[in-house]
């Protein structure tokens, strides 16, 4: 358990986040797939660091923990190694994250892979093959990680890869980041309403573009410095961030903006940007957001706006059912904690009254790396204290050392 004392914001430290998870997996994947290029600024986070060991490692058995996205991106990945066996595990959290719709798409592409515990769910045998066909059919709404793990070995079948995306897309800026890094890569990738088409890069000899990708910081690491700023009300500096962004999470800058009265400065020769509060913000009668395209910023939403006291209502949340927890069932247990009744549906959350929380404040985290992070900031409204702190090596291994950097008691 970590105690956070009733803290205050010390004015204009400069802080630097290591690069974006998600671009940094990505890479990883197509690294290992086509190995003509070296990756910069990756991400210091468990994550990638199990990822990157289940790619270099020799054995039948990969065991990724708690890591969903190399779950999910290893599934394709090893799928397409032919002639080689692998077991792929991970928590016994993970054996509850459904993967069905993964698999399903890939075995009707010709991919061999069985279930080995629960229909549906890890552990997954993968008997890599060649595969042939090229047109597959996939629901977009369970999860966008499901379609980028199909894009990322699109270039590497025989006759690329068509994917037809089935209803509501979630979390589309994940898919676009996808399709950007493999354009810089000198992949074919286009998306259209529903479909999505890669091509074989045999017709290049298999040639990469660049020699040399360098990760951008992470944009959902940088909602944990936004509710600061938001709550203490003093500029941070970040590094190594562009305004241009092709993570989704950067729509921070529009959202804090216009709901918590934070202007985003961009220095670009720099890659550096300023998070500069209003003083003369007004607060809002009631932030209304779809997150359907950016979920994983929802939790740090909660709290910044529970601390602020604004009213919330926030949609498109059904994917925060199924990550490292249910996140609404979390988040409406913890924001009570800290002074906010809330409703809460399969893809939403609404706050109904604030009130003033009691001492003593214990935040569970429930093995997310997301709930430890986001109640963070809180400690400048109350002294809490976090469960399980360690839990933000999943994500950002640096954050308590940033978070004693920014602030004091």
């Amino acid at each position: 358990m970590l105690k956070l004392e009733k803290r205050i914001l010390k004015p204009n430290i400069d802080i630097k986040i290591s690069g974006s998870k998600s671009i940094s997996n990505r890479l990883l994947i197509l690294e290992h797939l086509f190995s003509h290029f070296k990756i910069h600024n990756l991400s210091n986070s468990q994550d990638t660091q199990l990822l990157q060991k289940a790619l270099e490692s020799e054995n039948e058995l990969i065991d990724i923990h708690h890591a969903g996205t190399a779950m999910r991106f290893l599934t394709s990945f090893f799928a397409i190694q032919e002639n080689k066996t692998t077991i792929l595990t991970g928590s016994e959290r993970m054996k509850q994250r459904p993967i069905k719709d993964l698999v399903s798409a890939l075995q009707s592409l010709g991919a061999e892979i069985e279930y080995l515990e629960n229909d549906g769910f890890p552990p997954l045998k993968i008997v890599g093959k060649k595969i042939a066909k090229n047109s597959v059919s996939i629901n977009a709404k369970v999860s966008s990680q499901f379609i980028t793990s199909l894009m990322l070995i699109g270039a590497k079948l025989e006759n690329g890869i068509r994917i037809n995306l089935e209803g509501e897309i979630t979390s589309r800026p994940y898919l676009e980041m996808t399709r950007e890094i493999l354009k810089e890569l000198g992949i074919d990738c286009e998306i259209s309403e529903q479909l999505i088409t890669v091509k074989n890069l045999s017709n290049k000899g298999n040639f990469i573009s660049n020699e040399h990708f360098t990760v951008e910081s992470d944009w959902s690491s940088a909602s944990y410095f936004y509710s600061l700023a938001a709550i203490g009300r003093k500029p941070i500096m970040l590094q190594k961030f562009l305004s241009d962004s092709i993570q989704g999470d950067s729509e921070l800058q529009t959202i804090f903006w216009k709901y918590f009265g934070i202007n985003t400065i961009s220095e670009s020769g720099e890659h550096k940007i300023s998070l500069l509060p209003n003083h003369n913000f007004e607060k809002s009668s009631e932030i209304n957001l779809n997150l359907n395209d950016s979920p994983d910023i929802a939790q740090t939403i909660c709290v910044t706006a529970t601390a602020l006291q604004i009213p919330f209502h926030l949609k498109g949340l059904a994917t925060l059912k199924v990550k490292e927890t249910d996140r609404l069932e979390a988040l409406k247990s913890e924001l009570f904690k800290i002074g906010c009744v809330t409703e809460i549906s399969d893809d939403e959350i609404k706050s109904i009254k604030f009130f003033t929380p009691d001492e003593n404040i214990l935040i569970k985290t429930y093995n997310d790396h997301r709930m430890a992070m986001s109640f963070a900031p809180f400690a400048l409204v109350k002294e809490i204290n976090i469960e399980n702190p360690e839990i933000v090596e999943k994500s950002y291994p640096n954050f308590w050392e940033d978070f004693e950097t920014i602030s004091e008691i």
